[in-house]
């Protein structure tokens, strides 16, 4: 397996690896089991966040390809189209994003930092989730270019292995601090950190039960979002030359979390913020790592845990969302 993931194309602009830290505090004011948080949001590109582990082999890859752009897409304030902005300014390649929605009058969150790091904006309207990435692909292309396409969220196979790498990092950790975690929570949406995840936990020996927090999906689909999981993984070990292979039971899901849908900020998230703000002086982001946060909570609340148990909460970052949904959180 180490063969498979040395032969993959990867540019290296995180800094890595990202702290292990105990929240103490937020589990004495819980009366829970031990927390510990991976701090992804501090990647250090563009202010961090869990996309740009997945960049570093996507944007290996279109190098190799010998690209000269590349295109994505998601919403207005997308963390993995700021992410991967600022990634493609850092590296020389010209990036197009397809955002969902119309131009703000004044441009905030993520979507300044878009604008910060040079990317050249595709207004959407009702196409959010890069429905018209195909078009500006071949408008591109029919000008000479050599874009390489980066799928909603980063989640594909390539991307996936950001984070197969990412358990091994994190082993290495727990071997130096003598740890060991019954769960490790994670805010699951596109797929691809999820699913490497689990591969990864099987490369590297994780014994840590992963647990997905849905975000944008109020219950499983047809196909379900674990199939969905499961085909990816499948795709991650048989390009790495792994045997395991995986089915929809691989995967466990919460959909209990989903409020009042995606991006939408409730009383789960508003406390998950202002708790771990107060208690640790870390910041959430409103609509991954506060959703996640909020149902870790929720869990210790119901007792889901034993007191002796360790947590792991993979903190995927997406902090500039905080100041473009200040009204919700801080509500007057």
């Amino acid at each position: 397996m180490k063969r498979g993931m040395n032969a993959i194309p990867r540019i290296r602009i995180n800094n890595l690896p990202t702290p292990l830290v105990e929240l103490k505090r937020l589990s004495r004011a819980l009366g829970g089991p031990r927390i510990f948080m991976k701090r992804d949001d501090l990647t250090g590109v563009a202010l961090g966040g869990n996309k740009t582990r997945k960049l570093e082999f996507l944007l290996g890859e279109a190098l190799s390809g010998k690209c000269d752009s590349v295109v994505t897409g998601g919403a207005m304030q997308s963390n993995h189209c700021r992410q991967t902005a600022a990634a493609a300014a850092a590296v020389g390649l010209e990036c197009h994003l397809a955002l969902g929605g119309e131009p703000p009058a004044i441009p905030e969150g993520n979507l300044l930092l878009d604008h910060i790091f040079g990317a050249i904006v595709h207004w959407c309207g009702a196409n959010a989730k890069g429905e018209l990435i195909p078009q500006i692909t071949e408008d591109l292309r029919s000008r000479g270019r050599t874009p390489y396409v980066i799928p909603f969220g980063g989640s594909n196979a390539t991307g996936a292995f950001g984070f197969v790498a990412a358990v091994s990092e994190l082993i290495g950790q727990m071997q130096d601090a003598d740890l060991r975690f019954d769960r490790l929570i994670v805010p699951s949406s596109s797929g691809g950190t999820h699913a490497g995840l689990v591969v990864g936990a099987d490369v590297f020996d994780l014994a840590a039960d992963v647990i997905g927090i849905g975000i944008d999906r109020a219950a499983p689909g047809k196909p379900s979002y674990e199939s969905e999981l499961a085909a990816l993984a499948n795709q991650v070990a048989e390009r790495l030359g792994v045997d395991a292979r995986y089915d929809a039971c691989a995967f466990r899901m919460r959909y209990d979390y989903f409020g009042g849908g995606y991006g939408v900020v409730g009383d789960a998230e508003r406390e998950a913020i202002r708790l771990v703000g107060a208690q640790e002086g870390i910041l959430l982001d409103p609509v991954y790592s506060a959703r996640a946060m909020g149902a870790l909570i929720d869990m210790i609340r119901r007792e889901e845990f034993a007191r002796g148990d360790s947590v792991l909460f993979w903190h995927t970052g997406g902090i500039p969302a905080v100041f473009d949904h200040a009204k919700d959180i801080v509500p007057r």
